[in-house]
């Protein structure tokens, strides 16, 4: 389904343990919007639906519903710290074109 960092896993994991609650794992999905179309969003989830995907690499669980999935078949999640910013980073090879932001593709 889709790849996650060495680096990536970190900044997961530490999202997850800073959360001050019982976390189930992150939520990565896409949703209509950004400059090209679509966008990626990330949240912090408590339980998890019945139909999500779960991929689990190294104690992080990321949780994907399946409409999202369609979109990031073969994705990889990558954590980059940079001059231009710190951020998730995905490289995704069903993105047919994107926007500079690197948040937004089509």
């Amino acid at each position: 389904m889709i790849q996650i960092t060495p680096a990536a896993q970190a900044a997961i994991k530490g999202a997850i343990e800073g959360a001050g609650q019982s976390v189930v794992g992150l939520r990565l999905m896409v949703q209509s919007g950004g400059c090209a179309g679509l966008k990626y969003g990330m949240s912090l989830e408590l339980t998890e639906a019945e139909d999500d995907v779960i991929v689990e690499a190294d104690g992080v669980r990321v949780l994907i519903d399946p409409a999202s999935g369609e979109h990031l078949k073969g994705a990889t999640i990558d954590f980059v710290t940079s001059v231009e910013g710190t951020g998730f980073v995905f490289d995704n090879p069903n993105a047919k074109g994107g926007c500079g932001c690197g948040k937004s593709f089509c």
